[in-house]
This record gives C-alpha cells, sequence and structure tokens, in this order.
C-alpha cells in the first residue's frame, strides 16, 4: 500500500481508500502486518518459512526440480507439507521446473508412391453380410 502512504498525509486515508473501493481497516490490518510481522496469521508465517525452504531446495539443484521433485527433496528432509502447498507456493515464487523437450522423431516414412490395385479388387459391397 505505498501509493496509500503517499496519499494519506495529503487527503487523509478515509477518502483514499473510498476511491480504492476499499474499507480503512484495511489498510490499517495491513499497516499493522507490515509492522509487526510475529502477529501474521500461523498459516502466513509458515508460508514465508516454507517459501525460503523451497527457494534453498530449487537453488540447490540447479533451479531443475519442478513441484513434485521439491516436495519430494523436502520430505526426505523431514518437512512434512502438502504437495499442493509446494504448488501453490512455487505458483506465487513464480519458480518452475524445467519441461523436457518434445520427443526426437528418428525414423522417418518414406514418401515413395504405393503401388497401385493390379488385381482389380472390388471394394464395393453388392449386399450387406
Amino acid at each position: 500500500m505505498p501509493l496509500l502512504d503517499k496519499l494519506r498525509e495529503q487527503y487523509g486515508v478515509g477518502p483514499v481508500c473510498s476511491e480504492l473501493h476499499i474499507a480503512p481497516s484495511t489498510y490499517y490490518h495491513c499497516q499493522q502486518q507490515r509492522h509487526h510481522p510475529d502477529k501474521r496469521s500461523a498459516r502466513a508465517q509458515r508460508d514465508d518459512w516454507l517459501k525460503r525452504e523451497i527457494q534453498r531446495v530449487y537453488d540447490e539443484n540447479h533451479q531443475v526440480y519442478g513441484v513434485r521433485k521439491v516436495w519430494r527433496q523436502l520430505l526426505r528432509e523431514g518437512i512434512r507439507v502438502a504437495r499442493c502447498t509446494v504448488a501453490r507456493l512455487m505458483a506465487v515464487m513464480g519458480l518452475a521446473g524445467v519441461l523436457r523437450g518434445k520427443k526426437v522423431r528418428t525414423t522417418v516414412s518414406r514418401k515413395a508412391v504405393s503401388a497401385g490395385d493390379r488385381v482389380n479388387r472390388q471394394f464395393v459391397a453388392e449386399r450387406p453380410d
């Protein structure tokens, strides 16, 4: 809320919040969380800690690991966390694993014209079976 911090001196919190369509209590709540991070929710505090751990595992593995491998590595290290939580936090952080390339086609089929019908086969049925 840096914009609100700049404008609050000139216009006050109430008018600026009404123009931004947010409640003034939202602004004050964000201010309190910014100045007292220990008062944040347990989930927010754990998410901050997990983000640091996820970033560490991601960097230790040359920024190649995706969600599943980061999650597995955290479990190996004794950090109990759900895979969906790792996926959510990696998405927020903008981290993604390296994608494998498309499978290489090594066999090229022949481009020759197929043989003609030399026995004059009839492919139309005279009556149903």
